[in-house]
């Protein structure tokens, strides 16, 4: 089984989505009855092929309180550093075991979204795991999401991470550099070289190719899990996210 990590930080500054609700922490934001982490670790624990799951937030004991969280059994919970590459960095197992690596607003996350990714990713040193334009918008057209676009498709992230151990620590490193831009597709594409960015902007390749050249830069094999789910990139980011995610889940109740 594979250790998994879940992000439950705060970022920076007010989060328009707790405004009013009376809680401070994003990942206890009540969706669908329970807090959205509570969602997560559910999913995760309900995979056979998860063991250890750890929490990382700058205050996890504020999260390690939530009863729901409790009840359930090998989940640890540490303090994370100032910034989510460095946090990973130092949570990393040792030698080249693989991690896998998601986050707190990742409410739709299912078993079978962590059996599809970990069996794509499982020949690769990073992996990510992401959604074609298309599949999305066939079954939720009305869900806004940042694309980055390459030959053969337009792609959103899905917040997966595989990482095979302490090999990714220079890329880790790296991303550490860069991460305040992270929903910048072009900027992040750049910083990995003109080449890189000439090549996405003129669409000569695909996402797939583009990923194996930038992992290259790190002696990594590195690739794309393309998600047959939609549900698989909508994450609770912004309040119409949060709206969506309430009504996928009382659809899936139904009987």
């Amino acid at each position: 089984m594979i250790p998994a990590i879940v992000l439950a930080g705060s970022r920076p500054g007010l989060d328009p989505l707790l405004t009013g609700s009376g809680v401070l922490t994003k990942a206890l934001l009540p969706i669908a009855g329970q807090p959205m982490l509570v969602h997560v670790v559910r999913a995760l624990r309900a995979s056979p092929l998860v063991g250890p799951i750890t929490i990382l937030a700058q205050n996890s004991a504020e999260l390690a309180a939530e009863l729901a969280l409790t009840e359930l059994a090998n989940l640890h919970f540490a303090d994370s550093g100032q910034g989510i590459s460095s946090s990973l960095a130092a949570a990393l197992p040792p030698g080249d075991a693989p991690l896998l690596v998601t986050t707190a607003d990742h409410v739709l996350l299912t078993p079978t979204m962590i059996a599809e990714f970990l069996s794509g990713a499982a020949d690769s040193d990073v992996a990510v795991a992401m959604v074609e334009r298309a599949v999305l918008l066939l079954r939720y057209p009305e869900s806004k999401r940042t694309w980055l676009k390459f030959r053969g498709g337009w792609w959103s992230g899905a917040n997966m991470f595989y990482l095979r151990g302490r090999r990714v620590l220079p890329l880790l490193d790296f991303w550490g550099r860069i991460e305040r831009d992270r929903k910048k597709g072009l900027k992040i594409i750049a910083a990995f070289g003109p080449w890189l960015l000439i090549g996405a902007l003129l669409r000569l390749f695909t996402i797939q190719q583009g990923v194996a050249r930038a992992g290259l830069r790190f002696g990594l094999t590195a690739k794309v899990v393309p998600m047959s789910e939609a549900e698989a990139c909508i994450d609770a980011d912004k309040p119409v996210d949060i709206e969506l995610i309430e009504r996928i889940k009382a659809a899936k109740s139904v009987p």
